[in-house]
């Protein structure tokens, strides 16, 4: 299918291109082009000056719509997916808590037949543990938690078996064989992040050299940043080689502090998620989630331990948050799709408008909302007029 998006200002890697026009031929962005030059190679669809970006990828979601990712059904599946795309996500990766062997294999049987489910693309599935500090659980369950002796150990993970899928995975490196974890990850072809830890300075340095370079929810489960003790925020703020994503909803980090790590790593350093639980997009109540129950109000959550447990946003509200902050179009582009590309290590494929790249866009309009998300050149979600 060919289709031709005018009227729409290009938000490119380092400049905005006005009243342009972008051309989709089988499910790529075939070419670039002003409005004079060139006829329509199929359907025109007029955006009305409306901003085109790359969609967003969410690497880091446990659920929505009143859908865990470790519990749902394929259909389920499938309907956070849709509802994702309506906020602009092309991208995500269904993000589990440590549990019961079990249950990752129950789950990762659904997300194999979830894989194409018309809405955001499922691009694989991220692990937020088991192997991560007790020390720093924050909501997750310790009782799951593992050390690592043996390679065996990981084949208790199950993976889609699809080769194409995406492994992330959350560890923090000082556990017990934590950098021989992260040298078999890294032969594994894992994306290796840091998080939920405690770990010096020292074994972060060995944690990089082994291939792990991102952290995750920078600056949340983990020690705060002192002058002493620099810790795990400290090294993620002085390293140009490491990458940090955050969840921008100004209660697990202060609007301030987001604009602190902005200066301090640019948008080039920094990925935006959402974090989100089963309970985005539902509004504020009590939800049963991980075997607990989890309270939201006023946006905020929280477990019977008072820990937050998650966030109830989505990666559009992460933007606007950014953008609030006065973050550009281009900046938000980097932290919203390139940088969890590049990640995902699918930068040659997606993450940026550019000619021979997947067409996954979004279109927003002067309010920021989104009018209309795009998945592999076809269009999943478009808002209709009022």
């Amino acid at each position: 299918m060919a289709l031709s998006l005018v009227n729409a200002t290009l938000v490119l890697r380092d400049r905005e291109l006005p009243r342009a026009r972008l051309d989709i031929e089988d499910a790529k962005i075939a070419r670039i082009v002003t409005e004079r030059n060139q006829a329509e190679t199929g359907a025109a669809l007029d955006l009305a000056g409306a901003k085109l970006i790359p969609g967003f990828i969410d690497v880091h979601i446990h659920g929505a719509v009143g859908h865990d990712v470790m519990t749902a059904t394929p259909d389920q599946l499938n309907e956070v997916s849709r509802f994702l795309a309506s906020q602009g996500v092309t991208g995500w990766l269904p993000t589990f808590v440590p549990a019961a062997d079990e249950e990752y294999q129950a789950a990762v049987a659904a997300i194999e037949k979830a894989l194409d489910g018309g809405g955001a693309r499922i691009a694989g599935l991220h692990y937020e543990g088991p192997f991560v500090n007790s020390a720093q659980c924050g909501a997750l369950h310790t009782e799951y938690f593992k050390t690592y002796d043996s390679p065996t150990v990981l084949d208790l993970l199950p993976v889609p078996q699809n080769s194409a899928a995406v492994k992330l995975i959350t560890l923090a490196p000082e556990i017990d064989g934590g950098i021989a974890l992260i040298k078999e990850l890294q032969q594994r072809g894992w994306v290796i992040s840091i998080g939920h830890t405690r770990a010096n300075e020292s074994i972060l340095d060995e944690a990089a050299t082994a291939g792990a370079r991102h952290m995750t929810h920078f600056m949340n489960a983990m020690p705060q940043l002192h002058h002493r003790q620099p810790g795990p925020v400290g090294w993620g703020l002085s390293r140009d080689d490491v990458t940090c994503d955050v969840i921008a909803d100004g209660i697990h980090l202060h609007p301030l502090t987001l604009r602190v790590l902005m200066k301090a790593k640019g948008s080039g350093g920094l990925s935006l998620i959402s974090d989100a639980i089963a309970a985005a997009g539902k509004g504020d109540g009590d939800y049963q989630i991980w075997g607990e129950t989890i309270a939201v109000k006023d946006g905020r959550t929280s477990n019977a331990k008072g820990s937050i447990a998650g966030s109830v946003i989505t990666m559009l509200d992460a933007v606007k948050m950014m953008r609030s902050l006065g973050a550009t179009d281009t900046e938000i582009a980097r932290m919203a799709s390139t940088n969890p590309a590049r990640l995902l290590r699918l930068d040659h494929e997606c993450g940026a408008i550019e000619v021979g790249k997947r067409a996954d866009l979004v279109a927003l309009d002067e309010q920021g909302n989104v009018r209309l998300t795009i998945v592999g050149g076809k269009i999943v979600f478009q808002r209709t007029a009022r």
